[in-house]
């Protein structure tokens, strides 16, 4: 079976170059799979659009597109669903689909009739939808009501974000995602597969690690047996600890001894057990909501539809709840991300938020405690938290390759014989991205995505057809 080599082509990108643009460019690089979403964009202006690329939190402001669209690197959008949604699946639900507009009904047919163009040129069609945000086209459109939000310990909602997720364990939230299945497949019946992203709890800040403690989280504890209470003291007196209670003395043995702090992770555990309690309990609600998924696209006829979660790489994996053991069981796949420009800016994220907590701490060993837990470099990485930024377009993303491969491949040794696609981001410098291939198509045994198009020049394109699979 040969290796997948496929590209996330938004569909604006289609509206933008045109079917056989698009195809032209996927084909001359030896791409078989490509991954698109149900909308549709237009341009818009500041006060009513969103930007596009996204700012991140405003970290990731610094980046431009390497492809124009609309003939421009920064632009202003909107968006409308690309097809009249069957309103009879959503009945009596909380969440209700994208109205159609007049975009819809002008360019609608502009998916399907890429679908169909690709088939004919071998290549698989996946749409990539959000899992946990309704109404689940795109990233930046939408969000959960504040009732279906997830929550800390303490019941408070974090303040930052970046990922609009709800929480796994809302019904309502769960119940819209399967009317949008099968909405999906009513509309798309040619589709290769469903791509779903962010079925888990993104840790892009510190907060968003130390959920979910809600109203519908809690009634999921009880069903499926987790101690509810212990966990909500066991992690809340964690949190506690890193806001006010942290110590140089604490940071000395995860940033200089050896074995990067693995016996003082234990001893943590062992003072806090309700945690371990905590993260089995998120695990099992991403492994939950993965099933649902599965099950639904089964019962709408789909069974034939492949269906592949995207994932955050070890370690981070283990505060989000993608346990690639559980996930592995209902999928057809999974795309690790190395989306390694996010990595410094979480690692400042933390450190920045613990620092000020906890006055007087060492930037320098916080720093070196973050690198050593998160694993993301070959050497001792920068020298204190301030160093560490969203990398603008042109800098390299202070990311070591062994890192990235060491990811990859507990990845694929916990997913088994489920295959593990690389996702690399195509943001970054061109010899950098040249490196990032290289890592995705060495230890990515199976094949690899590129994430996105808006980020491949010309010269990134050519990048992709040397480096191959």
């Amino acid at each position: 079976m040969a290796k997948l080599l496929g590209v996330t082509v938004l569909p604006e990108y289609i509206q933008s170059e045109g079917i056989e643009g698009v195809l032209g460019n996927l084909s001359d690089i030896g791409a078989n799979a490509v991954a698109t979403s149900p909308y549709l964009m237009q341009e818009a202006d500041r006060n009513t659009g969103q930007r596009e690329p996204p700012a991140d939190a405003d970290a990731g402001s610094v980046r431009l597109l390497d492809r124009p669209l609309f003939g421009k690197r920064e632009v202003w959008v909107t968006t409308a669903p690309s097809f009249t949604p069957d309103l009879q699946l959503y009945a009596g639900l909380r969440y209700r689909p994208s109205v159609p507009t007049d975009l819809t009904r002008e360019q609608g047919h502009i998916l399907r009739d890429f679908i169909g163009a690709a088939h004919d040129a071998g290549i698989k069609v996946y749409f990539q939808v959000q899992a946990a945000i309704p109404p689940g086209y795109r990233v930046q459109f939408g969000g959960p009501v504040e009732s279906d939000r997830a929550r800390l310990p303490d019941g408070t909602i974090p303040e930052r974000r970046l990922a609009k997720n709800g929480s796994l364990a809302s019904p309502h939230i769960l119940a819209y995602e399967h009317a949008l299945i099968r909405d999906l497949l009513q509309n798309y019946p040619d589709l290769d597969g469903l791509r779903v992203d962010w079925p888990e709890y993104p840790p892009y800040f510190l907060d968003s690690a130390f959920l979910d403690f809600g109203y519908h989280a809690e009634r999921e504890a009880e069903r499926m047996g987790f101690p509810f209470e212990r966990m909500r003291r066991d992690v809340g007196g964690l949190y506690a600890k890193l806001h006010g209670g942290l110590t140089d003395a604490d940071l000395e043995p995860w940033a200089l001894d050896g074995d990067g702090g693995r016996y003082h992770l234990l001893r943590l555990l062992s003072d806090f057990p309700g945690v371990g309690a905590w993260l089995r309990f998120k695990a099992a609600l991403v492994e939950d909501m993965i099933r649902g998924f599965r099950e639904t696209m089964d019962e709408a006829g789909g069974q034939s539809v492949e269906l592949l979660p995207n994932a955050f790489p070890p370690p981070w994996t283990i505060v989000s709840g993608m346990d690639f053991r559980r996930v592995a069981r209902h999928s057809s796949a999974i795309s690790c991300k190395l989306y390694t420009m996010h990595w410094p800016m979480m690692l400042r994220f933390y450190g920045d938020q613990i620092l000020q907590a906890n006055p007087g701490l060492s930037s320098e060993l916080l720093a070196g405690a973050l690198v050593n837990l998160l694993d993301i470099a070959d050497d001792s990485g920068l020298g204190s938290v301030e160093a560490y930024s969203y990398p603008p377009p042109d800098v390299p993303h202070p990311v070591g390759p062994s890192a990235q491969a060491r990811k990859i491949r507990q990845a694929q040794r916990d997913a088994g014989d489920t295959p593990v696609y690389v996702l690399a981001h195509g943001y970054g410098p061109l010899e950098d991205f040249r490196k990032r291939l290289q890592v995705a198509r060495d230890v990515g045994s199976h094949g690899y995505w590129v994430n996105r198009y808006a980020y491949l020049s010309d010269e990134k394109l050519s990048v992709i057809r040397e480096v191959g699979v």
